[in-house]
């Protein structure tokens, strides 16, 4: 009888230390949750931001030293809205349901506008910076088999980025205008703007000459990668540049080129195009060049021939990292449904508040 009370008192004290366990970590999740919101709702007063778009992150908080399942919650926490957003370009409504809030597309030839969205908004342009240090780099005549060696100079102090291309390597001015365009490699274009006659300050304001000269009024650069928001322009300027680099028959060769391999001491380093679309049959493309960075959003420049027809095509601040492309493959077959000509232009603007770089 006293054996059958011993087993069964202890019984009862293994369900109250059991019971005890799950409380522990429940009650360190729900204190780090409400910490959390606290955290997020004191961020977004001081903002001041009337819409952000958040993007999940993973967040883990563990208990102790050591990891266990029951410790580990998940929390959410806002991205850094894009300055379209904040000027509130996204709200924008067109017929072809566009990611982006900006988009223009005009055909090359007769420079008729077939589609317009928000065109005369002046954004951060990201690495489509890119393209005008290729112009430039193009446009100089310099050896393109000169050795050029990346330096600390060259390293991302403005987002933090990080490269494949560490300092010390040493590559052609021609390979690291290839990566540059192709690959969007920030290191390599810093390289060729550095490296420069002349240095650095020299080059940026090269690229701001030559798009004074090009007519690109709502342009400015500050450096020759699209890491700093400062680097601005507008879908009409974008369009622009494309039709000028367009006529640089080794632009359109590099920035369209699928894969580009470079050999950095014992190592082959395989790089591909950022543009999944240059490997895609259905699609034609001349020239092209992407870009992110989050004030930006994603961004996306075409000259592509469609319906036989040749278009140049412009994607600011798009939402998403596939739906520039999903914006370009509406645009496709929106254009393929109306092969001779597109009586229905589309021309919209959001009311949107000034935004200052």
């Amino acid at each position: 009888m006293s054996h059958q009370i011993f087993n069964r008192a202890l019984k009862i004290v293994g369900f109250v230390a059991l019971a005890a366990a799950f409380a522990v970590p429940a009650a360190n999740a729900a204190a780090a949750k409400n910490t959390i919101v606290k955290k997020q709702h004191a961020s977004s007063k001081a903002s001041g931001a009337k819409k952000v778009v958040a993007t999940r992150k993973t967040v883990r908080f563990v208990a102790g030293t050591k990891q266990r399942r029951g410790s580990i919650i998940r929390a959410f926490v806002p991205a850094k809205p894009s300055f379209g957003q904040i000027a509130g370009l996204h709200s924008a409504q067109d017929p072809l349901e566009l990611k982006s809030s900006v988009a223009l597309v005009i055909d090359q030839d007769t420079r008729e506008v077939l589609f317009s969205k928000n065109d005369h908004a002046v954004l951060p342009i990201a690495s489509l910076t890119k393209l005008m240090t290729g112009v430039i780099i193009s446009g100089a005549k310099l050896p393109m088999d000169e050795q050029i060696t990346v330096t600390q100079d060259d390293v991302d102090t403005e987002k933090g980025s990080s490269s494949r291309l560490k300092v010390g390597t040493t590559l052609t001015r021609g390979e690291l205008l290839h990566l540059a365009l192709m690959s969007s490699e920030n290191r390599a274009a810093h390289a060729l703007g550095r490296t420069y006659p002349g240095g650095l300050a020299t080059f940026v304001s090269l690229m701001n000459a030559k798009a004074k000269m090009l007519g690109m009024t709502d342009t400015s650069y500050v450096e020759p990668t699209g890491l700093s928001s400062r680097n601005q322009s507008s879908a009409q300027d974008l369009a622009t540049l494309v039709n000028a680099a367009h006529g640089d028959p080794m632009l359109r060769e590099l920035s369209t080129s699928t894969g580009y391999q470079v050999a950095v001491g014992s190592r082959t380093l395989q790089y591909n195009n950022t543009n999944r679309l240059v490997k895609n049959p259905e699609w034609d493309i001349g020239l092209q060049k992407t870009g992110y960075i989050s004030e930006a959003g994603q961004c996306l420049v075409m000259q592509t021939k469609i319906a036989g027809r040749k278009l140049i095509m412009v994607f600011l601040d798009s939402a998403g990292k596939l739906s520039r492309l999903g914006d370009a493959e509406r645009v496709r077959r929106w254009v393929e449904a109306n092969p001779v000509s597109i009586e229905r232009k589309v021309n919209i603007s959001a009311s949107a508040k000034q935004v200052n770089g």
